[in-house]
């Protein structure tokens, strides 16, 4: 996975990934190829990342998330049309395993080994798997 890192106001900032710096939000693509990393006030907002970093506005192709050396919170939003499964559980089912999947390699490539929590607000999909018959 290639990890790039966002200096954004300051590009000659020393290096900032460390258990000791402040949040930092990244946004991970699904397929795993690569992500993008900044402090949490220089990114924003996952999009604004995105575009800043990469110029891209294709935010459903990537997973979010905003962590610290404590654990990292999953902005929890499968897009309609992930992997083309029509399937809504089965669809919430293959996001959410290969987003834990995922979002732990990132984690780990940047040796952060903290749990992936997903805040209460984005539990809706995950509320639905629990109601359906999945």
């Amino acid at each position: 996975m290639k990890i790039i890192k966002y200096y954004g106001s300051d590009p000659h900032q020393a290096e900032f990934i460390s258990h000791d710096s402040e949040p930092l939000m990244a946004v991970i693509a699904h397929d795993g190829s690569h992500a993008v990393v900044a402090l949490l006030d220089e990114g924003c907002e996952h999009h604004i990342l995105l575009a800043n970093a990469l110029d891209s506005y294709e935010i459903d192709k990537y997973y979010r998330i905003i962590f610290d050396n404590e654990g990292a919170d999953w902005t929890f939003v499968c897009p309609p049309d992930y992997k083309g499964i029509s399937n809504k559980e089965k669809r919430i089912a293959q996001f959410f395993n290969d987003g834990v999947d995922t979002i732990t390699a990132f984690l780990k490539a940047i040796d952060y080994d903290v749990p992936i929590n997903v805040p209460k607000r984005y539990r809706r999909h995950m509320d639905y798997l629990k109601n359906s018959e999945y």
